[in-house]
């Protein structure tokens, strides 16, 4: 395959980055193995019985379950974050940063949290109502962030025209704004798409079947190779297909946009009275559903008893191996997604370009899939690694890596190439240029990237439950332990760590997408 070779801009060509290129290369290699495995797996189990096991009625009822759920957590992810983005970032209403930090702030609070606070209070709240109200109120925050920034980054004259011609507010948002949005809603929807497909412990809590839930139960109730080697490839068939619609609206939408970048700011629109109170309700109603009600119960369980006859770690024991865990992982996915930037920002090639995008298909397996990966990898070749911490923090960054690479990723594009040139010119070296110049103008895009595995990872929980080494408890695993026995009042205390100890790291992550709404709104 061929490869584009950059030439300096007084024309002499610079020697290509091989050895970033082979290095690249076999970070992409790492990230997918599990795939690799997952389709040993099914092959060593034998097709046949794989096949049989893919056409039969439960799992078009799994199918058929997933697709209502996708659409009906869609469709209410995308009005409630829509409609809090557009109040928040298009009228005057008081303390708006306020209600964009409360807003947000049930990203920091996992799923299968939400799950416990609405089960633990009304057990009534089950079924596929159940699912459709926890999973809305646990991941509209995706919709609405990109929304958010789109609504920011938007050319504010089409919609003046539109004024200008007669059209009123609601005939301007429907026929302009909206359209404007539509890719960023859109993307956003898909990534809740991509949530869904891996979330296990919500659905378990309200008791509603998916892939996850009977892939996670086939594995309790004896190792069934076949049948979840089957399941695991349609949840990474229907991922692979969410991900390519994902690339394609994130296209679109930059493609879409009204100019290249409206620097004039909107008016805001002017709220008065009734209006105001309106909007104000509609806020408080989001974030009271969204963040007051789990708070709430959380604080309620932590007044109850916390007395279990049940076994457990400590809740600071279960905290360090959660930090360790996810910060190892931020750590490792967070470095191995610097070569990766740098190749596809400053040597941008197709062959660049494929590993990257290669990497972005781990994006689409869930963590479950990621454990019964490693799990066959290291039953047949690496034994010694079977449920040992490395493996752990080896799952978390392979999972979680995407999501280093594009925090990274644009902070690399935004750091001027032509400083590490002039300090090469200089006599440096390319290795002192790159950690004297380079790393620093990068280090606010590492430290996202960092938070948001570091966030991912001390929330996750199926491939926490099956890679956990034995005797090990961490937060997510002790939490599960109590709540699955009906000890809520136990499993708080972990709950309520697990979110402080999210909160920071999505607080940074806020901060950050405030600061560059380009990312956001892809």
């Amino acid at each position: 395959m061929a490869i584009a070779v950059p030439t300096r801009r007084n024309g002499t060509r610079s020697q290509f980055p091989w050895g970033l290129l082979g290095l690249s290369a076999l970070i992409a290699v790492v990230v997918l193995l599990p795939l690799l495995f997952l389709v040993l797996n099914a092959a060593h189990a034998g097709w046949h019985d794989v096949f049989r096991l893919l056409f039969r009625r439960l799992t078009r009822v799994l199918l058929v379950n997933t697709i209502e759920l996708a659409a009906g957590v869609s469709a209410g992810a995308a009005i409630l974050g829509t409609a809090s983005a557009w109040i928040i970032e298009r009228t005057n209403l008081p303390f708006r940063k306020a209600w964009a930090v409360l807003i947000v702030l049930p990203l920091a609070i996992p799923d299968f949290v939400v799950g416990y606070s609405w089960h633990s209070i009304a057990p009534a709240i089950r079924g596929f109502g159940g699912a459709l109200l926890v999973m809305t109120l646990a991941l509209y925050p995706l919709v609405y962030l990109p929304v958010a920034a789109a609504l920011r980054r938007s050319d504010p004259a089409e919609e003046e025209v539109a004024r200008s011609l007669g059209l009123g507010p609601l005939q301007t948002f429907i026929r302009v704004t909206l359209r404007q949005i539509r890719p960023a809603v859109t993307g956003g929807c898909l990534v809740v798409c991509l949530a869904l497909l891996a979330e296990y412990g919500a659905f378990e809590i309200v008791g509603f079947q998916t892939f996850t839930t009977t892939i996670f139960g086939q594995l309790q109730n004896g190792f069934d190779p076949a049948g979840a080697s089957g399941l695991s490839l349609v949840l990474v068939l229907i991922g692979i297909i969410v991900l390519i619609g994902e690339a394609g609206m994130s296209t679109r939408g930059r493609l879409s946009r009204a100019s290249g970048g409206a620097a004039r700011p909107f008016g805001r629109r002017r709220l008065r009275g009734r209006q105001k109170a309106v909007a104000t309700g509609v806020l408080a109603l989001i974030a009271g559903a969204g963040l007051g009600l789990p708070v709430g119960t959380l604080t309620y369980w932590m007044a109850a008893s916390h007395a279990t006859t049940l076994p457990g770690s400590s809740v600071w024991g279960s905290l360090a191996h959660s930090a360790a865990y996810s910060a190892g992982a931020g750590l490792i996915a967070t470095l191995l997604a610097l070569p990766v930037a740098l190749l596809v920002v400053r040597h941008r090639s197709p062959t660049s370009l494929i590993i990257e995008r290669s990497t972005y298909l781990v994006q689409s397996l869930p963590g479950l899939v990621i454990a019964l990966a490693l799990i066959y990898f290291t039953t047949h070749f690496a034994h010694s690694l079977y449920l040992t911490s490395s493996l752990l923090v080896a799952a978390y960054a392979i999972l979680f890596f995407p999501l280093a690479l594009i925090s990274v990723k644009a902070s690399v594009a935004q750091a001027p190439r032509r400083l590490e040139e002039i300090a090469r010119s200089l006599g440096e070296r390319r290795l002192g240029a790159m950690l004297r110049v380079t790393l620093p103008l990068v280090a606010p895009g590492l430290a996202a990237g960092f938070s948001l595995v570091f966030l991912s990872a001390v929330t996750e929980l199926t491939a926490t439950l099956l890679l956990v080494p034995t005797g090990v408890q961490t937060l997510a695993t002790q939490f599960w332990a109590y709540q699955t026995n009906a000890a809520y009042g136990a499993a708080a205390p972990y709950a309520v760590v697990m979110v402080a100890l999210a909160a920071v790291p999505s607080y940074i992550l806020t901060m950050w997408f405030d600061r560059h709404p380009a990312e956001a709104s892809q």
